[in-house]
Order: structure tokens, then C-alpha cells, then sequence
């Protein structure tokens, strides 16, 4: 297909006649009478057009070599240089895999720029890329303003509206941003990836947020080639879908006609910088090349498909236009063709000789880095004005609600938001009082998506705030995994920590609801955060521990923008009693000033040497009660360790109290299969550890209503069962 394509544009070029009305015009002039592009600006954005077609070319001849890595091209839409031509260099972009056209346009408005090689960098997997660092072939720079994106499937529009959204609201609130307060934000994906759920809801967040009277201003841009992968979009449906959308401006154009996709993109922009709303520019594309390399279009598509398709190359109607209006000659074109098909294969040469990443520290520097500042980062706390107030004995939700709100006293740009958390105050009244306290910009309702609402904090991490995300049910999470898994948690990875989203996202977890919601209330699933490299997990059970593993937290993502979850235990929201009711037990003091609970710390309860509980979250109010039953009944003395962090585990902690009494029972509430406890009792034995190891854990079911629930869930009889037999047999 490279080289039909090649040669098509070759032979139809070669076959154009000369004009006879060549003409020497002023770069400054009109291309033609009546247009708003300049001669400059039309060879400006041509010349951008020839380096992303020969990119393609060369990463195809770079791949046959053994040298590319990612085939993946931009053939096609190199329509979307007139989006970029739109904007201001200090616009945020998040785009498209399609995007070299953007790319290039964009490195031509900021200088020292060279974008050629920037993407053939990407390419060859060299450690000189800017963006990743070699990790991927990915279209981002800092200094362009360009967020990078990988593989994008609509996974990047909810962060686009949460940075969109951050622009004005950083400006009301007082805050630098990285961009000026006029600044527009610029998404692009294509007309299948506008199916999926992340591109439905980011649209109507965005929507939704300007029907409200809350400034975003996003450009979003289609590119519609009219097929994904092998899959056609039904003709007409993007326009039939979001053409007369309410509340969505919407343009449209020929992305294969360079002047008439200049003045649309340009009219798109300047809508959305004057009216601070979205809008929605479509453009009409082409897909030459196949998907990627590796895709053979004659298996699905027509002769007569292609050929139509080769007639629209977006390269090949710019060069005809510039002809046809006297500002090229055939010849000329074609010299400009192959002088730049020179130019990218000498720079291809170049760098396919360069370094690639060599070992696994290399590959996970920017992980290591991120996770080894924040074991060391340390809250600096708030100042005391009313100790009194600060000494009663507090359940865990109110310990929370008083860490979140000293959050948002010690950080400014902190945001604390997400379903019914302002003036419903949370489902379990953790977050009240907050909006009266820091206002509605800090402390808002979202739309019921949960998507949408990481989307939202992703993005105004990357502007620069401090986001506090609630998702209202562990298993609601589940909606959303992607935001953190694809977007949250690569986003440091694949741009070399020059671009991080502070954020911890806060979580009601877990299950011993005595029965009540079923499994949407009480879900117990955590393996698909804790495989997530780079994520901190925190999951508090003691009052004073989730106040302290706030701060701690809060200061973590703020000074190294490493992502945390911190999973908050329903059943324990409440809880006073430990081992009788009226003991109080459960109840805790706010810490002092020192507000610190390192990362992968563990927490000891007692000096047993009979016998050590691993355990966490509900585990541990379930292990106290059992160790103390253990003495009393059986004599065995015992000690609980709290891992109070799922990730990084403890495990210098654990190995210390597992040596203390030569065996170890590993509590863990989640399922068995996938639980805590298989890393747990894995990482001891992967560290010598040789006493008895045993688990109990809640078995491999969904949790039901009612008291069916105890049936699945794990017991105080079980792990009092289980300890028995460990120490005795």
C-alpha cells in the first residue's frame, strides 16, 4: 500500500498540466482572490504535509529493516495541519495517532522545533525521543504544548474536558497556569473511536458543564475517514450524531481541501475562545496505508474503494490546489516531494543508529523515580489554632472529613468533587461541611459518570491543581479503570515525568455492609488497581490512620504527581466499638501537627510470639477482635500488623514481624482469587521467609443481598479457625 500510494501521487502529479498563470506572488499575498491563507501559510502547512506522508514512508521502510518500531501513520488526514495552523502554539492539544500533520504544523510556530525528527525518534525507539524517552512512538512535547497520547481510543477526551474545564477555573480561583487564560484545548480522535463511552461521555460532560454556565472550552475534531480498522462507519452518522447536538457548536469541512478545512478550523477556534464552550469541528478524511504496517485493505476493502481513496489523498489535493492557483508548477511539486523524501530518509538513517533503552531500571526510571519521592515526601501539616477541637475521639469518617479539610486549607489548588460529595455531603456524610468551608469552585457535584469525573481530575491535575475525585462504590470504579490504568497512571511513564496528574481518588470500599446493597455496595475487587504500576494505594482502617494517610497523600501527589487510590472501608465509616459494645475502641484522636504516615508502612498491634496477622482495612478490626478471643480461650499470644498500603506493600515490615514469631496468617477480605494475599504470601516466600504461611480470604463470588452476604465474605470464625490450627499443628 506505501508504495501505491507513492507512486500514485508521482504519477497524478507528473499528469497535472502547467499553469500558464505561474505567478511570483508575495509570500504575505492571497494563495487566490478572496482566501484568507497567504501564499506563506499555504507552503507553510504543504511543507508540513510532505514531512508526515514521507514519515509514513520512512517508518515503513524503517520497519523492513528491523529498525522502526510503530507503522501506525498519519496518510490520509494530513488535512488536520489546517487545525493546527487554527490555534495558538500555547493551545493544549491531545490528539489522535493520526496527528503528524498537527505535529509538524505546530513544530513550525515554535523555534528550535525540528518535528521530523522528533517523530522518527519516536519510531526507532531511541532514548534522544523528548517526549517518552524511547518508551513509545508518541506525539507529545512540553514545549508544544502537546500532551501525549498512546494508542488512543477515545480514552484521552475526558482528560481534554478536565483540562479544558481547569483553564477558567484556575483563573477564578487565582492559579498560574501553564497556559494563558484564553487558552483553548484541541482534541482529536477518529469516527470509530466516536462510539465509544469515553467519547459520548467526555462530550457530554463538556456539554453539560456549559448548559450549566461552567466555561469549556474544547475544540473537538473528528477525523472521519469513514472506517476503523477493518469496520465501516455508516455513512452520515457522526453528522446525523453530533451535528444538532444542543449545547454543540458544530463545524464541518473537507479535510482533503486545505482551504476549506483552514477557514473551518479557523472559524471552530475562534468560536470557542470567544464563547468559552465546545465545539465540534468534523472533518471529512481519507485512510491511505491500511491501520498500521501490518493491515492488508484488500481483505476488506474494494479496488475501487482504495482507488477513490488515493484520488482524495489529502497531499495530493493541496499540491493540485497550489497549482491550479499559480503558486507551484508541477515540477516543482515533485521537487518538493522528493527533496523532502531526502531529508526524512537521511534523518531516518541517523537516528535508527541511536540508543535504545537497554535495561529494566532504564525502562522504569520514571516509575522508580516517582515512587522513590514519595517514600521520602513528608506532610508539612496545618497549623493548630483550636487543639481542643482536634483531641476528641473521632470515627473514621469524621477523622477523613477533617483531613480533607485541612487538605484544602493547606493546599489552594486542591478540589475536592464527585457524585453528591458537596451539598449532600457524601452517601455516608463524609465530605459535609466541605463546600461551606472552601466554596462551590473547590467543592462541587459532578454528572453521574465515572469516566467523566477522573477525566475531569486528570485533567486539572495536568493544569496544575490538586484533584480529590470520590468514586462513590468500589465496584462504580470498574466503569472507569482505563482513566487510571491508560491515561493516569502512563502518563508519567510516557513522557519521561515531564507531564504529571496529581490526584488522589477517594474511594468507599470494601464490603460488610451487613447485607445491605449487594454486590454494586459491597465489592471486594481490587487486582485490577494493584497491578497498575506506579499507583499508591492507601487503605486506612483506624480514624487516625486515614487522617495521617491523607496528608500524606496530598503531599505525595503534589510534589512528585504520582497517582493514589485510597480506599476507604464502608463498614468502618461509623464504627466506635472494638470488642464490646460502648468500649469506644475503634474511636481515635486527629493526629498531632506531625501528620506523616510514610508510604509502605505497616502499623503493629502487640508483641505476640505465637503468632503474626497480616491483615488490612476491615481485616483488622476482625483481627483484634480474633487475637484477643486467641488469648483468652487457646493462650496463644499474637501480634496484627496493618499493612494500611496495598501498594507498594510493606514488606520490610511484614518480613520484620513475620521473623518475630515464626509464622504468619494472612487476613485479607478481597476475593481469593486475585486478592491481597497471593502477593502477600508470594513476596515472603520469594524472600526466604520458611515458616507456615497460611491465608484466609472472602471466597471467589460476587457478594449478595442480605445475610447470604456472610456466607461469602470472610468470618471472625474463620480466621480464629485458621489461626488455631497454624500455631498447633
Amino acid at each position: 500500500m506505501a508504495e501505491q500510494v507513492d507512486e500514485y501521487f508521482t504519477a497524478a502529479v507528473t499528469a497535472l498540466p502547467d499553469s500558464a498563470q505561474t505567478r511570483r506572488a508575495r509570500l504575505d499575498d492571497p494563495v487566490e482572490p478572496g482566501s484568507t491563507l497567504s501564499v506563506r501559510q499555504a507552503m507553510d502547512l504543504f511543507n508540513a504535509q510532505l514531512g508526515s506522508r514521507h514519515l509514513d514512508l520512512a517508518a515503513r521502510w524503517l520497519r523492513s529493516r528491523g529498525k522502526g518500531f510503530s507503522t501506525i501513520g498519519s496518510s490520509g488526514h494530513e488535512g488536520n495541519v489546517a487545525v493546527a495552523a487554527a490555534l495558538r502554539p500555547t493551545d493544549p492539544a491531545l490528539l489522535h495517532y493520526r496527528s503528524g500533520g498537527f505535529f509538524l504544523a505546530r513544530a513550525q510556530q515554535v523555534e528550535n522545533s525540528d518535528g521530523l525528527r522528533d517523530v522518527l525518534l519516536g519510531i526507532v525507539a531511541a532514548t534522544e525521543e523528548p517526549i517518552s524517552g524511547g518508551r513509545h512512538k508518541v506525539f507529545g512535547r512540553h514545549d508544544l504544548h502537546i500532551i501525549p497520547q498512546t494508542s488512543t481510543i477515545a480514552s484521552h477526551l475526558p482528560r481534554a474536558v478536565g483540562v479544558a474545564f481547569s483553564i477558567d477555573r484556575a483563573a477564578k480561583l487565582g492559579f498560574a497556569l501553564p497556559w494563558p487564560d484564553d487558552s483553548i484545548v484541541v482534541c482529536s480522535f477518529g469516527d470509530a473511536s466516536a462510539n465509544h463511552s469515553t467519547a459520548l461521555g467526555a462530550i457530554n460532560a463538556a456539554v453539560n458543564s456549559a448548559y450549566k454556565g461552567v466555561p469549556t472550552p474544547i475544540l473537538f475534531v473528528c477525523e472521519d475517514n469513514g472506517i476503523g480498522i477493518s469496520t465501516k462507519t455508516a455513512p452520515g452518522w457522526i453528522a446525523s450524531t453530533f451535528g444538532a447536538r444542543a449545547g454543540l457548536e458544530y463545524f464541518a469541512a473537507d479535510g482533503c481541501d486545505l482551504p476549506a478545512v483552514c477557514a473551518a478550523a479557523a472559524n471552530a477556534a475562534r468560536w470557542v475562545r470567544e464563547h468559552r464552550r465546545p465545539a465540534f469541528l468534523h472533518m471529512k478524511t481519507v485512510r491511505l496505508m491500511g491501520h498500521a504496517g501490518s493491515d492488508h485493505e484488500a481483505a476488506y476493502r474494494t479496488p475501487g474503494e482504495i482507488l477513490a481513496d488515493l484520488e482524495r489523498d489529502p497531499v495530493l489535493c493541496t499540491a493540485k490546489f497550489l497549482v491550479r492557483a499559480g503558486c507551484l508548477t508541477p515540477a516543482d511539486v515533485l521537487d518538493m516531494y522528493e527533496d523532502k523524501r531526502a531529508e526524512v530518509r537521511e534523518l531516518a538513517e541517523e537516528v535508527s543508529e541511536l540508543p535504545q533503552l537497554s535495561s529494566p531500571a532504564a525502562v522504569m526510571k520514571p516509575i522508580t523515580d516517582a515512587l522513590a519521592e514519595a517514600a521520602t515526601t513528608i506532610s508539612a501539616g496545618v497549623t493548630r489554632t483550636a487543639a481542643e477541637e482536634y483531641g476528641e475521639p473521632l470515627t473514621l469518617a469524621r477523622a477523613i472529613n477533617r483531613a480533607l479539610s485541612d487538605v484544602l486549607t493547606e493546599y489552594p489548588e486542591a478540589m475536592v468533587f464527585g457524585q453528591d460529595v458537596a451539598r449532600k455531603g457524601g452517601v455516608y456524610g463524609v465530605t459535609r461541611g466541605l463546600l461551606k468551608k472552601a466554596g462551590p469552585l473547590r467543592v462541587f457535584d459532578t454528572v453521574l459518570d465515572e469516566q467523566a469525573i477522573l477525566g475531569l481530575a486528570l485533567g486539572s491535575g495536568v493544569a496544575g491543581m490538586l484533584p480529590i475525585p470520590e468514586i462513590q462504590y468500589l465496584a462504580y470504579l470498574h466503569n472507569a479503570a482505563d482513566q487510571i490504568r491508560g491515561e493516569g497512571a502512563t502518563l508519567q511513564f510516557f513522557s519521561n515525568r515531564q507531564y504529571r496528574n496529581p490526584m488522589v481518588v477517594r474511594i468507599a470500599a470494601y464490603g460488610y455492609q451487613k447485607g445491605f446493597g449487594g454486590h454494586f455496595h459491597n465489592d471486594n475487587a481490587i487486582a485490577a488497581l494493584r497491578d497498575i504500576p506506579g499507583v499508591i494505594i492507601a487503605s486506612p482502617a483506624r480514624p487516625d490512620d486515614a487522617a495521617a494517610m491523607m496528608h500524606t497523600c496530598a503531599a505525595i501527589t503534589h510534589a512528585t504527581g504520582t497517582l493514589c487510590v485510597y480506599l476507604e472501608p464502608i463498614a468502618l465509616y461509623h464504627t466506635r466499638d472494638l470488642h464490646q459494645d460502648g468500649d469506644d475502641r475503634w474511636l481515635a484522636p486527629y493526629p498531632g501537627v506531625a501528620l506523616q504516615v510514610p508510604v509502605g508502612s505497616a502499623r503493629t498491634y502487640g508483641n505476640g510470639t505465637d503468632l503474626t496477622i497480616v491483615t488490612y482495612a476491615n481485616g483488622l478490626h476482625m483481627s483484634l477482635r480474633v487475637a484477643r478471643r486467641l488469648e483468652e480461650r487457646q493462650g496463644i499470644s499474637t501480634r496484627v500488623v496493618d499493612m494500611r498500603w496495598l501498594a507498594p506493600l510493606p514488606m520490610e515490615d511484614i518480613r520484620r514481624e513475620a521473623g518475630a514469631t515464626g509464622r504468619v496468617l494472612v487476613v485479607d477480605e478481597t476475593r481469593r482469587s486475585g486478592g491481597v494475599s497471593e502477593g502477600v504470601v508470594t513476596a515472603l516466600v520469594d524472600d526466604g521467609f520458611t515458616g507456615p504461611i497460611r491465608r484466609v480470604a472472602s471466597e471467589d463470588s460476587f457478594i449478595p443481598l442480605g445475610d447470604a452476604a456472610l456466607t461469602v465474605l470472610l468470618s471472625e470464625d474463620t480466621v480464629e479457625a485458621a489461626a488455631g490450627k497454624l500455631v498447633h499443628q
